[in-house]
């Protein structure tokens, strides 16, 4: 078991930090005389799953709005930053994606989208394009798998040369 849990701990962190809290929880009902303050190790454990989920998720949506602009805006000169910041997203997701957590971004993708798109029309809007901001999809037209692939971009809508 413990070579499972140290697998575990290396190939799904999130899995691994919400079954440490289990075990946690468990040894703490057993009133061991064990000077550990199990509430909060426990809380901590699990924070420390939340917090890699929640990361994992923020990076997705960084993606999301920065295909978004590059589909659907005219704006040539940020172009290369939004390029960068898929390229920088992809490569902070590879560090953190388990399978657990990939599976948590195909389940919340419609919910990440929405905030993406609100971001991103936000972002159109407050730059001058109130038209692009008017042509984003109300459901995500984006493929997980795409999402995540390294040098995968949506085609732009407005035939903006490729400047990456």
């Amino acid at each position: 078991m413990a070579t499972r849990i140290g697998e575990l701990y290396e190939e799904d962190f999130y899995v691994w930090t919400q079954r440490q809290a289990e075990a946690l929880r468990r040894l703490a009902e057993t009133r061991p005389n064990l000077e550990l303050d199990f509430p909060h190790l426990i809380e901590e454990v699990e924070d420390l799953g939340t917090s890699q989920r929640d990361a994992v998720r923020s990076q997705l949506r960084r993606i999301i709005e920065h295909c978004l602009k590059l589909e659907h805006s005219r704006a040539v000169d940020p172009r290369g930053t939004w390029y960068d910041s898929i390229i920088d997203a992809r490569a902070e997701l590879d560090d953190k994606l388990s399978p657990s957590l990939r599976r948590d971004l195909d389940e919340q993708l419609s919910r990440l989208w929405t905030r993406a798109r609100t971001k991103a029309d936000n972002g159109l809007r407050r730059f001058g394009e109130p038209d692009a901001a008017d042509l984003l999809p109300a459901d995500c037209p984006y493929l997980l798998d795409n999402l995540l692939a390294d040098g995968w971009y949506p085609a732009n809508r407005r035939g903006l040369p490729d400047d990456r």
